[in-house]
C-alpha cells in the first residue's frame, strides 16, 4: 500500500499547517498558542475528545473507530521549538527573534494533525486512537510530564509510538531497530578546590588547573579501558571555567561541564560510579578535593521487539523499504519516557540533504509530510484492523 492519496490532496494544507507553526515557534512548556491552533484543528475534524493541559501544554485528542474494541493506540508529536536564531531565509521562517523550529517538530505536529484528520474522516479501524502534541522535548522531559499527569491510564493506552526526522537520510526514508534507539543523557558539574597563589610560586599552592587537566585526561579512560569495546559510551568535558581571571593567579577552584552518554541501562549506572571515582581520586593524588554533582537526564531509548516489526512492517506499506540496520543515535529523546510506560517504538523518516538538527540553517523538508502522515494511519489501521 502505498502513500495514501488522500494526503496528496491535504498535502497544501497540511504544509500550511507546518509553516504556520514554523513561524510561530514557542519553547519547552510555554507553547499557549501552539496548543490552542493544535486544539482548534483536532475539535474541527471532528475528534471525540479533545484534552488540553496534559503535562501542563500539553494536547490530546482521542478518535474513535468503528466497532466496541477497547484496544488504544498512542501516536506522538512533540511541539516545542529551541532557542536560535533562524538563518533559512526562507519565505516563511520564523517571526520571534532567538525561537526556531530547528529540530522539525513543527513538522512532526503537523503531519500527526494530518492524520488526525485522515483518521476522524475514515474511522477505518477499530478501536481507539490517541494523538499526544507533546511540549518540552528539548531539555524539559514534557513526556514524563505528560506520563504523570496520567497519560496512559486516563486514555488506555497500550501501546505508544513515535517519529522524528532525520537529515542525511533519503527523504522519506524510514529507518528503525529493535532495542536502544538514541542514548541516555546525563549531566555532570565537578567543582575542584585547591589552595590559590601567586602564579610564580605554585609550589605554595594546589594548583586546580592542573588537577583539571589531568581529570579530563583520566576521564577518557572509561570509555578506553573500562567499557567494553562493543559496547557505545561517550564522555565529553564541554566546559571548564575558573574563579580567576588573571593570568599571574593560580585558582582557588576550576570548575568542569560535560555529558555521559551510554546505550545500555547498567552501563549507565557505571559511568556514573567511575566519573565519580575518578574525580575524587584525581583531586586527591594532587592534595585537592572534588564535589561532583551528577545529573540524570533522559533514558535508553528502547524500542520493544515487537512493536519495532509493528513500525517497520507499517513503513513497508507506506515507502516500500525500510533501514532495519540503522546505528543508534547517542542523541537523547524523552520518548523514552513514555517507551517505559508502554510498549511501542521510535522511527526515523529522512529529511533529505538538509542542514543537521539543531543548527540555524536546518528546515523541515515538506516533501516528505505525505509519507509521515501516512505511517502514523498506517500503525492505527494495522494494530487496530477493522476486519
Amino acid at each position: 500500500m502505498p502513500i495514501k492519496n488522500r494526503f496528496a490532496q491535504m498535502h497544501p494544507e497540511i504544509t500550511a499547517w507546518r509553516r504556520r507553526l514554523h513561524q510561530n515557534p514557542e519553547l519547552g512548556y510555554d507553547l499557549h498558542e501552539t496548543a490552542a491552533m493544535v486544539a482548534q484543528l483536532c475539535r474541527g475534524f471532528g475528534c471525540d475528545q479533545v484534552v488540553t493541559g496534559i503535562g501542563r501544554t500539553g494536547v490530546v485528542a482521542v478518535i474513535q473507530g468503528q466497532g466496541q474494541s477497547d484496544r488504544v493506540i498512542g501516536l506522538r508529536a512533540d511541539m516545542d521549538a529551541l532557542p536560535i536564531d533562524e538563518i533559512t531565509g526562507a519565505p516563511y521562517a520564523s517571526k520571534v527573534a532567538g525561537k526556531m523550529h530547528a529540530c522539525g517538530h513543527d513538522g512532526h505536529t503537523a503531519m500527526l494533525l494530518g492524520a488526525a484528520k485522515y483518521l476522524c474522516e475514515t474511522r477505518n479501524f477499530n478501536g481507539r486512537a490517541v494523538m499526544i502534541f507533546q511540549p518540552a522535548e528539548e531539555g524539559g522531559a514534557g513526556a514524563l510530564a505528560m506520563v504523570n499527569d496520567g497519560l496512559m491510564d486516563r486514555f488506555g493506552i497500550t501501546e505508544v509510538y513515535g517519529m522524528h526526522n532525520m537529515p542525511g537520510m533519503p527523504a522519506g526514508q524510514f529507518a528503525i531497530r529493535s532495542g536502544a534507539m538514541m542514548a541516555a543523557a546525563d549531566f555532570f558539574t565537578i567543582t575542584l578546590t585547591g589552595r590559590g597563589g601567586h602564579a610564580a610560586k605554585p609550589q605554595g599552592t594546589v594548583d586546580t588547573s592542573l588537577v583539571a587537566a589531568h581529570l579530563i585526561v583520566a576521564l577518557q579512560s572509561i570509555v578506553a579501558r573500562n567499557v567494553d569495546p562493543l559496547a557505545a559510551c561517550v564522555v565529553s568535558v564541554c566546559t571548564m571555567g575558573s574563579d580567576s581571571r588573571a593570568d599571574n593567579v593560580i585558582p582557588q577552584t576550576v570548575t568542569l561541564g560535560g555529558t555521559v552518554r551510554t546505550l545500555d541501562p547498567d552501563l549507565r549506572d557505571f559511568a556514573q560510579m567511575r566519573v565519580t571515582e575518578i574525580a575524587h581520586g584525581i583531586a586527591a593524588t594532587f592534595g585537592a578535593t572534588a564535589q561532583v554533582d551528577y545529573q540524570r537526564g533522559y533514558p535508553v531509548t528502547i524500542n520493544a521487539p515487537d512493536q519495532a516489526a509493528f513500525a517497520a512492517q507499517a513503513a513497508r506499506h507506506v515507502a516500500g523499504d525500510v533501514d532495519l540496520t540503522v546505528d543508534p543515535m547517542m542523541g537523547a529523546e524523552d520518548f523514552s519516557y513514555m517507551l517505559n510506560a508502554r510498549p511501542g517504538a521510535y522511527i526515523f523518516i529522512g529529511n533529505g540533504d538538509s542542514a543537521m538538527l539543531h543548527h540555524p540553517a536546518y528546515d523541515f523538508d515538506d516533501a516528505i509530510i505525505p509519507l509521515g502522515c501516512s505511517w502514523f494511519v498506517q500503525m492505527v489501521e494495522d494494530r487496530l484492523s477493522a476486519s
